[in-house]
């Protein structure tokens, strides 16, 4: 029986692969070298999910140095992605050597013996000084965690309206974003009202802007958590990765993963959060301790396009909105999720 033929890639994602490793030499030829950025990411009993990216970076203005520095958007995505570079990881006492993919992004499973909570690890390319990375390992009896969107949930960005969606990522200074209120305190009260809860932040933003989001939530106080973004441009298949599939598969992961976490699902209703949510709900009840949905003010619902109308499970779980952290707090007070007391 003849064998399979390996499926074919899109005419896009090759010419993008070429356009990478012509950027690539040229780089090179000036002397330049990769480098790993690593991304919170999150872990169980004997293993961790890796995810960072091996990028050459452009070199970093003298004034846009210092940590307090912040950076237009652009320079996120002026990076050069090394395709299939070759990545140890020195987790555990042990070290694994790693692949990344056509696009630069490392997306791994590891086995490793970990203690619940934050840990440390460090990740090396090309024999360059090993940068440190982190994870969350969720401990077997934790019950509770946090899943939560980030555009327009927790930062006001105003997407999929084009012009806006590029003046946000392209343009903006970093220290221009605005927090969406009340949702920081929300989520330090959660992580505070539930030692050991994970929470990941699930977005359809791609990896480029991972170092600019992990300062912001920094910056205005949100608690830290995993995050699983997306690598904009052509999968093998398609024009365009899928920003839906991306959440819909990730939140399966996450229940397949830790089956006895019930999770509280945060977004908004500009995208299809509450579509995504809900399919993830019908299909795994047991999975979902609530629904929060931070309801779009009218400008920002004109700018996003509109808001999404979804009929959700009554009664099946919480599902709570508002228009901002404060509101959706005390939402979650009525429901039981969250003590509006402490």
């Amino acid at each position: 029986m003849p064998s399979a033929s390996p499926a074919k890639i899109h005419w896009f994602a090759r010419l993008e692969h070429r356009v990478h490793v012509s950027r690539e030499r040229r780089a090179r030829r000036r002397g330049r070298s990769a480098t790993v950025v690593p991304i919170p990411g999150y872990g169980g009993t004997g293993w961790v999910r890796v995810v960072g990216r091996v990028l050459i970076l452009p070199p970093v203005p003298k004034k846009a140095r210092g940590e307090g520095a912040g950076a237009r958007g652009w320079r996120a995505f002026a990076g050069i992605p090394v395709g299939y570079a070759a990545v140890q990881v020195h987790v555990g006492g042990r070290t694994h050597d790693v692949v990344a993919d056509r696009g630069g992004v490392i997306d791994t499973v590891i086995p490793a013996e970990l203690s619940p909570g934050w840990q440390t690890f460090t990740m090396s390319v090309e024999g360059r000084e090993p940068v440190e990375a982190t994870a969350f390992v969720v401990a077997d009896d934790a019950r509770f965690g946090v899943v939560c969107d980030v555009d327009d949930t927790v930062m006001v960005t105003a997407l999929p309206r084009p012009f806006v969606a590029a003046w946000n990522s392209f343009v903006l200074d970093e220290h221009a974003r605005t927090p969406v209120p009340g949702m920081a305190v929300l989520l330090e009260q959660l992580r505070r009202d539930r030692p050991g809860a994970p929470i990941v932040y699930l977005s359809t933003g791609a990896w480029n802007v991972a170092p600019t989001l992990r300062r912001f939530l920094s910056r205005n106080l949100f608690p830290a958590g995993a995050m699983l973004l997306t690598d904009w441009g052509p999968t093998h298949d398609r024009w365009f990765r899928s920003g839906r599939d991306h959440k819909s598969s990730n939140l399966q992961r996450l229940a397949e993963e830790f089956p006895d976490v019930q999770w509280l699902l945060i977004g908004d209703d500009g995208q299809h959060d509450e579509s995504i949510y809900s399919d993830f709900l019908e299909r795994n009840p047991g999975s979902v301790a609530g629904v929060a949905i931070r309801r779009l003010l009218p400008a920002e619902a004109v700018l996003a396009g509109g808001r999404a109308t979804v009929e959700h499970v009554a009664g099946s779980v919480p599902w709570v909105s508002a228009e901002d952290g404060a509101g959706l707090r005390d939402r979650l007070g009525e429901a039981g999720i969250i003590d509006t007391a402490s």
